[in-house]
């Protein structure tokens, strides 16, 4: 067997030799979003459904829905602010995410997005998925949400089991 490269190899290896990024472009350009613009984007996107969300206990709080004592606790279906409370956030992160944004408004501001293992758009379903699985990020002691400085594409318990990723948009 001959050693030589073929003419038709070594057009290959220059061709890519050329297009190649240096090691310090690919450290600094990565695509995931890290730990910290993640948690301000959702800072962000908190700050807003709190918003809507004492928007709608006024409402329902002038209808005789709820119910506040003299110390401004809720006294009367508090249960039920809670279903909604966790109904609204599903909604908002799930058809967000799921849309063809693929991000929520705080998401949006920071230039991230949400996208499955092939880089493209969820579906509702593992939308809903990934929104209740933060739950369980939640209830382990957030050790869930902190995997994401840790992994090597920035990923949370959540992300995980979705099988989704947030990336940086391009």
């Amino acid at each position: 067997m001959d050693n030589k490269t073929p003419a038709s190899e070594e057009v290959i290896i220059e061709k890519v030799s050329e297009n190649s990024p240096d090691v310090t472009q690919v450290a600094t350009d990565t695509p995931y979003a890290g730990f910290w613009k993640r948690a301000i984007a959702y800072l962000i996107d908190a700050i807003l459904l709190t918003f809507v969300l004492v928007l709608l206990g006024f409402v329902f709080a002038m209808f005789g829905v709820v119910d506040f004592n003299a110390e401004g606790e809720m006294v009367q279906n508090a249960n039920l602010m809670d279903l909604v409370s966790i109904f609204v956030s599903w909604a908002y992160f799930a058809f967000m995410e799921s849309s063809s944004k693929q991000a929520t408004f705080g998401k949006m501001a920071l230039g991230i997005q949400v996208t499955d293992y092939a880089d493209q758009r969820i579906s509702l379903v593992r939308a809903t998925v990934r929104f209740f699985s933060k739950y369980l990020s939640a209830i382990l002691l957030l050790i869930g949400f902190i995997m994401i400085a840790f992994t090597a594409r920035k990923q949370g318990l959540h992300d995980f089991i979705a099988s989704t990723l947030v990336v940086n948009k391009s």
